[in-house]
């Protein structure tokens, strides 16, 4: 079988420690392409992976005769290079948040549509597996009718990670459009969806910035988040986890408590309501504390899905629901009101 050839647009942080490392593990794929805006980073890159360096990713999906494409850029750049790199004919991997409106993202998705490419965007946690296991005991109904939860991600902030550290994009909010509700919150409003099973319809929510200084991005968000069904929970999301990352979701059930990432040996301890408790020990989710992001399985589904010619489980449907939720959580605390999310 012919390898996928694959290129990777951005090589900051989350190229370096998650898609390059991945698509490099996978038999399946040839990197020969990467490109950045900083020429050194770039080269670096291409040299550990044996590709060709490019500065300009126009020029790339010019040149390159490439299957696929990893984008790794700023947000308001995620739009408008995967929509020209899906006209290019590429299937792409588009890192979250998808897009900075609904209207950008219905035109990656059209894209995709009419080029008949695969659009995926990279949202690991469905892939965990405490997840996975909990979306099954909540859809085989041992957990009975689920009442509430409450998810969080939180930690020190990108300048602890970024490749730019404290001077880098995430910050830069013509750049980055919204901050730890795009970087962290986002990957929650998806996990939700995936373990409910069903849609969020309102949001009321505070999206402040409060701890980081010199920047009007967000870097502290709660929101309350209320289903089709009437399932109410709330979703944290922070840049000022200073000690530690928390990346935690307990959900209330009839029959049971599940709680997942929040104990530091079980990554998922089921409480019945019996007294009976069974504790899962399923590996720990992968942090960028940890050494970075080398088994996420992101990479490898994307490219089963192209190989496979199958739907990617977070398509550009799915990656629109996602970030429909985010964008009502900040209509919500602009005007202090709940919002109806689109759907």
């Amino acid at each position: 079988m012919a390898k996928l050839k694959i290129a990777v647009i951005g090589c900051g942080s989350i190229a370096k420690h998650r898609h390059l490392i991945e698509y490099a593990a996978n038999p399946h794929v040839e990197i020969t392409a990467v490109c950045d805006i900083v020429e050194k980073r770039a080269e670096e890159m291409a040299q550990t992976y044996g590709a060709k360096a490019y500065t300009d990713y126009e020029q790339l999906l010019g040149k390159e005769d490439v299957d696929a494409v990893s984008i790794c850029l700023p947000n308001y750049l995620h739009a408008p290079v995967s929509i020209l790199a899906l006209n290019a004919g590429k299937h792409v991997l588009c890192e979250k948040p998808m897009a900075t409106s609904s209207e950008e993202a219905e035109n990656m998705i059209q894209a995709a549509k009419k080029n008949g490419k695969k659009l995926m965007i990279g949202h690991n946690q469905r892939f965990v597996p405490s997840h996975q296991k909990a979306k099954q005991l909540i859809e085989s109904g041992e957990i009975g009718k689920i009442y509430s939860f409450r998810t969080t991600f939180g930690h020190g902030g990108p300048e602890t990670w970024s490749a730019d550290g404290r001077e880098g994009w995430f910050f830069d909010k013509e750049k980055a459009f919204i901050g730890a509700m795009g970087d962290l919150g986002v990957h929650k409003a998806d996990l939700m969806r995936y373990l409910l099973g069903e849609e969020f319809s309102e949001v009321a929510a505070f999206v402040e910035t409060s701890a980081k200084g010199d920047t009007d991005v967000d870097d502290n968000a709660v929101c309350v988040l209320k289903t089709e069904s009437g399932i109410v929970g709330t979703l944290a999301a922070s840049w000022a986890y200073n000690a530690k990352e928390d990346n935690s979701t307990i959900i209330y059930g009839e029959n049971a408590i599940l709680r997942l990432e929040d104990d530091p040996k079980y990554s998922l301890i089921v409480q019945y309501a019996t007294g009976e408790v069974v504790n899962y020990e399923l590996g720990g989710i992968q942090t960028n504390e940890s050494g970075g992001q080398t088994t996420t399985h992101v990479i490898d589904h994307f490219v089963e899905s192209i190989l496979e010619d199958r739907e990617p489980l977070i398509n550009g449907v799915e990656g629109m629901k996602s970030l429909e939720v985010i964008l009502g959580a900040l209509e919500s605390s602009a005007t202090r009101k709940i919002s109806n999310v689109k759907g």
